[in-house]
This record gives structure tokens, C-alpha cells and sequence, in this order.
């Protein structure tokens, strides 16, 4: 594990605890995506729904150019919840790549 350098070993911690809250945070905001396409009446413009519409609308609007609703219903938040549940669990998992490198260096110190 050459790559790995005092300096992001000093800094992996972080960007572990970062990424990972990032990531759920993301999870979370397309989860209630998913929720809020059963209440199409509900305005995203307005009070709390803009924390959840503004990180998520620019990724949908492009993922809806690509796949087009099944039955009237829009799928892509299910799709980003599969792929940022896939990353995450890749990344900063239990057995994601930084979590691997994280405890072998702890074992190594």
C-alpha cells in the first residue's frame, strides 16, 4: 500500500466520516423523492422541500432525458437510491475500499 501517505492517513479519517455523511444525506433526499412522486400536488418550490428538490432536481432532470417514465411514474430516484447505496457501500461500507485501507493502517500503526 504504497499510495497510501502519512498526509491522507492524516486525512482519510475525515474524508471518511465526509463522504459517508454525504452520501447518506444524498440516500435520504432521493428517498423522500420517491415519497413526494405520490403527492405530485406537492409544490418542491416551497418552505422545506427545497433542501430536498435543490440537490436532487439537477441530477433527475438529467437522468429523466435517459429514461423515460414506466407507466406514468417516474422511476430515476429509485435508480440514484440503487447507484449511491452501491457507491457508498463500495467506499465507505464495512468492506468498502476506504474502510479497508483505514483499518489496515490502523493495524499497521
Amino acid at each position: 500500500m504504497s499510495f497510501v501517505t502519512p498526509l491522507l492517513l492524516q486525512i482519510l479519517p475525515t474524508v471518511h466520516l465526509l463522504l459517508g455523511l454525504f452520501l447518506a444525506f444524498w440516500t435520504v433526499a432521493f428517498l423522500l423523492r420517491i415519497v413526494l412522486t405520490w403527492y405530485p400536488q406537492v409544490d418542491l418550490n416551497a418552505g422545506g422541500w427545497r433542501l430536498i428538490a435543490w440537490p436532487t432536481e439537477p441530477v433527475l432532470a438529467l437522468s429523466r432525458k435517459l429514461v423515460a417514465p414506466i407507466g406514468g411514474v417516474d422511476v430515476t430516484p429509485v435508480i440514484w437510491v440503487g447507484l449511491i447505496s452501491l457507491v457508498r457501500e463500495l467506499l465507505v461500507g464495512q468492506q468498502g475500499l476506504l474502510s479497508q485501507i483505514l483499518m489496515h493502517a490502523q493495524a499497521m500503526a
